[in-house]
């Protein structure tokens, strides 16, 4: 899911990776993508588990926020590229999301196991 999303910003031109793995064949940072989202993803939902409900929709919060913290970061160390009219709420918003959808498809299959 997060390496559609990113094939899908990068398409439309809303960021760019212009530091990335293997540049002549992918247009994402496939690094992030196969390594870095799914070992963090695990990492949360292994969290996410031990939570009451109230207290996972304020670590989802926390976390997204922090993305969108690093995000920036990574902007000032030119790892990261945004349209000019992008807004880091986006990020906050996309990253809430995504984490609320992998972790309510976590669950469904765990439920179906």
């Amino acid at each position: 899911m997060g390496t559609y999303l990113d094939l899908y910003y990068v398409g439309k031109e809303l960021y760019s990776f212009p530091i990335r793995p293997l540049p002549t064949i992918f247009s994402i940072h496939i690094g992030f993508t196969l390594l870095v989202l799914p070992i963090t993803m695990i990492v949360l939902l292994k969290i996410m588990q031990r939570c009451k409900s109230w207290l996972r929709v304020l670590f989802v919060l926390f976390i997204s926020l922090a993305m969108a913290v690093m995000e920036k970061a990574a902007e000032d160390l030119g790892l990261f590229v945004h349209a000019d009219d992008w807004n880091h709420l986006n990020t906050l918003v996309g990253y809430c999301l995504f984490i609320g959808l992998i972790y309510a498809f976590h669950g469904w299959m765990n439920r179906k196991i």
